[in-house]
């Protein structure tokens, strides 16, 4: 599938994450992005450097303002299961808006075209670094990375855009 490009609705796809219970919980992401502007990101795997100290937290370092200036939800998605995006999650104590949620076969990532094989690596299928603003799921930024490469995709290159 071509990648997922400006203009574009988002694919409709079923993400996971625990709740405060520690139970696994489905969200269907058209009806949890639907009439409102969201920003999701994606990042090549929990726990790994850049997206850790770089591109993660440069989303929930300017949450507020993303938020001030109309932002209703921000999401992280990454190619792990639930419980490890939990345990991500609980590693940012700072953390009041970005939600963190599971793509553990890399469907969703697949759906958006932007899939990448990091297997030479023992990583398996990953998803590319990128954020998107979707404005009642369509697509009115999107900043992809190539590779495992941090120059586009920061909350500083989103905001700029809204």
């Amino acid at each position: 599938m071509a990648p997922i490009e400006v203009g574009n609705v988002i694919p409709n796809g079923t993400l996971t994450y625990l709740d405060d219970t520690n139970n696994i919980q489905y969200v269907s992401i058209h009806s949890f992005a639907a009439n409102k502007k969201v920003i999701i990101l994606g990042v090549l795997g929990a726990f790994t450097p850049i997206c850790i100290s770089e591109h993660v937290s440069s989303f929930i370092e300017i949450s507020e303002i993303l938020k001030a200036k109309g932002i209703d939800e921000i999401i992280c998605i990454s190619v792990n299961d639930p419980f490890v995006m939990n345990a991500w999650n609980k590693t940012f104590p700072e953390n009041k808006h970005v939600k963190f949620f599971a793509d553990g076969s890399a469907t969703y990532a697949r759906a958006l075209g932007l899939e990448i094989d990091l297997s030479e690596f023992g990583l398996g299928v990953r998803s590319k670094r990128f954020s998107l603003l979707v404005d009642n799921l369509k697509v009115k930024v999107a900043k992809i990375e190539g590779g495992g490469q941090f120059t586009i995709s920061s909350a500083q290159k989103i905001i700029k855009a809204l």
